[in-house]
């Protein structure tokens, strides 16, 4: 299958510390690809890579077959990629619409009757149609981190990046997440899921990525992964 998504030899340091190395991936039209990690693996540092708010020191990254290295974020916004934060970061005295129809106008380049159709379905997708007039600022976690992959939908991605939206959710809103994920996939969207919850990664998604030391230590199926030698020295302590 197609790649949507092409990562060769990316590298990023902050003086002499490298936090990330010669990182190299690719994300196949219509996967979950999970990223893991211990902290200070180098993920957060990848995202912003691939978002643009981050520049790398080295190596490319090809978005559906455009080099978009050097592009800044709005750019790559308005070329489908979009990311979600592990603190959602909504704009709190805004309604739930109101944040989606931001989203809506200045990254999927949607207006008037076109994006109030667009808004209605992700919100629908997502759950959310109850507090479409919600202020942000006043949902409860579990809907705020609905909200913020609505707010990312809203942009019209190819491309998702998650950033650990199971932290503080209950295993219940785990699984209710984890589905709504897969509908995102259904939709046609990649996705790549940074997650420390290891079974959320194995119960979710289609490859499995794990870094260390902003290296990539394996890329493969899941359950392959996690059961490497060098993942479980790294990642688990064993």
């Amino acid at each position: 299958m197609a790649h949507i998504l092409e990562v060769a030899g990316l590298s990023k340091s902050f003086g002499a510390i490298a936090v990330a190395r010669d990182v190299s991936f690719g994300v196949v039209e219509g996967e979950i690809l999970g990223v893991i990690g211990p902290n200070g693996a180098g993920k957060t540092t990848l995202f912003g890579m691939l978002a643009g708010q981050v520049e790398p020191s080295a190596g490319r990254i090809v978005f559906r077959g455009e080099d978009i290295t050097a592009l800044p974020p709005q750019d790559r916004a308005r070329r489908g990629i979009a990311r979600t934060y592990q603190v959602p970061r909504p704009f709190g005295q805004m309604t739930v619409f109101d944040n989606l129809r931001v989203a809506a106008n200045f990254a999927a380049g949607l207006h008037g009757a076109d994006a109030a159709e667009w808004i209605e379905r992700t919100l629908a997708a997502t759950g959310l149609t109850r507090h479409a007039q919600t202020l942000a600022g006043r949902l409860p976690l579990l809907v705020r981190k609905r909200h913020e992959l609505a707010r990312a939908l809203a942009m019209r991605p190819r491309l998702l990046l998650i950033d650990e939206v199971a932290a503080g959710l209950t295993e219940q809103e785990v699984e209710e997440f984890i589905a709504l994920v897969r509908r995102v996939r259904d939709m046609g969207i990649s996705v790549v899921w940074i997650e420390h919850v290891i079974r959320t990664m194995l119960a979710a998604t289609d490859r499995l990525m794990a870094l260390a030391g902003g290296e990539v230590l394996a890329v493969g199926a899941p359950q392959q992964v996690m059961g490497l030698p060098e993942v479980k020295r790294v990642y688990l302590g064993s």
